[in-house]
């Protein structure tokens, strides 16, 4: 499966432009040098990826962020002072992104690709309400579709803990979500802040700042 999904990278990048394949070749450096597989966890400073890949940190930052934007990389836990920022990879969304490369390596990469079982949640944590359905949500607006993106990347998670979030209010560039206790605000808060975040920005330019609170009582 590593393999598989370096090949699949590889491939995507060379049938994009040099932007795309510098961004993508640096990647794979990150992944085939610190990447921690089993944990998925991508523990780097900046000032080390910026050694790794020959540039300034200004550039890491800038190409951090646009993997970010992809849906690639997002922040597991924030680097705090003695501690790097620990990344991790949305394999699944990698997957997604270059499956139209899945063919030029061959038929038998998408086969073994679509047999291989889910990834397995490093976490262990039990969502505290069950999951009603996994069918896709309805609506308009900016939230309606972001819970759309959420839910086209990985139906389970957003069945476990996204649908239970509700845009609270928006004033200037800034959207609250509340969720329905003060345990999965936080633990949505630290786990998936920036994929959140992330499709919120991407599909509205103007929202700078998601906050995920919880929802106060009736």
């Amino acid at each position: 499966m590593k393999y598989d999904i370096l090949s699949a990278l590889g491939v995507h990048a060379l049938a994009g432009d040099k932007h795309r394949q510098k961004l993508v070749l640096r990647l794979m450096t990150l992944i085939t040098t610190r990447y921690n597989w089993r944990n998925n966890e991508l523990s780097m400073g900046r000032e080390e990826i910026a050694r790794l890949w020959s540039v300034n940190e200004r550039t890491v930052k800038r190409d951090v962020g646009k993997l970010k934007s992809l849906g690639w990389l997002s922040v597991k836990r924030a680097g705090v002072r003695g501690r790097v920022t620990v990344y991790e990879l949305d394999l699944k969304q990698i997957l997604g992104d270059t499956r139209k490369a899945w063919m030029l390596i061959g038929p038998d990469m998408q086969a073994r690709i679509e047999d291989q079982p889910e990834p397995a949640d490093c976490d262990n944590v039990v969502p505290i309400q069950a999951a009603s359905s996994t069918s896709a949500p309805e609506g308009e607006g900016t939230w309606a579709k972001v819970q759309k993106t959420l839910h086209a990347r990985d139906p389970e998670l957003w069945s476990s803990w996204f649908q239970h979030l509700k845009e609270d209010s928006r004033v200037g560039d800034e959207v609250v979500l509340s969720a329905p206790s003060r345990f999965m605000a936080d633990y949505i808060a630290s786990r998936w802040s920036e994929r959140v975040s992330s499709v919120y920005m991407r599909l509205d330019s103007s929202v700078r700042t998601v906050r995920i609170i919880q929802a106060e009582n009736p």
